[in-house]
């Protein structure tokens, strides 16, 4: 699996109004399977009522992407697999999509629910907020004041996160960064402190 890739923040829903079908499509991150098959029931138990929970996902990324999708009583392919073509497309990980249809009165036609469910998930993804997952490591660093705004500054260059500020006789530092970019943040932060900083290793973290 990639150890980087874009994978949802969180629970996210939007809906789109098809010939008085109402199409309600609600996503959120799923790292297992097992996760996106919890998550497809919570959505049928939140509308039981509705006619149709199509699905799918994709847990995992890469190489070791898990998928899955159900036409959920649809005529066969016209809502599972484009459903699942839009996910793959969107390159977004651990990604779980349920479309919820509420029938209006009228016959779509194959054509017409393909066109359909792949809007429904488009709009969804349109508008839905990602991060990146990523092996992160956590540092500590002892700073003295001379220091401490360069080195702050120098931290905001990267893509990393102030967890704590401790301060005494020193300001002790503990920041999350990105794996990859810790050798380079080593070597600009000796440059500017004259090897004065040295960070310690505290954590790995899988998010």
């Amino acid at each position: 699996m990639s150890d980087k890739y874009k994978r949802p923040i969180g629970q996210h829903q939007s809906e789109i109004v098809v010939i008085n079908s109402r199409f309600i499509t609600t996503v959120n991150r799923a790292d297992t399977p097992e996760l996106a098959r919890k998550f497809v029931q919570a959505i049928r138990s939140e509308m039981p009522n509705a006619s149709h929970h199509v699905y799918a996902f994709r847990a995992g990324y890469g190489n070791s992407v898990t998928e899955g999708m159900s036409d959920d009583g649809e005529p066969s392919g016209t809502a599972g697999p484009p459903t699942l073509s839009i996910l793959r497309g969107s390159d977004i990980g651990d990604i779980v999509l349920v479309t919820t249809r509420y029938f209006g009165g009228t016959k779509l036609g194959t054509g017409g629910l393909v066109r359909a469910y792949t809007e429904s998930a488009k709009t969804a993804l349109a508008s839905l907020e990602t991060e990146i997952k990523a092996a992160k490591v956590q540092l500590g660093m002892d700073v003295a004041y001379t220091h401490y705004e360069p080195v702050k500054h120098l931290i905001s260059n990267f893509d990393a996160a102030i967890d704590d500020e401790i301060f005494a006789g020193d300001v002790s530092l503990i920041v999350t960064f990105l794996e990859e970019d810790v050798e380079s943040f080593e070597v600009e932060l000796t440059n500017l402190t004259a090897g004065q900083v040295e960070p310690i290793l505290l954590a790995r973290l899988d998010d």
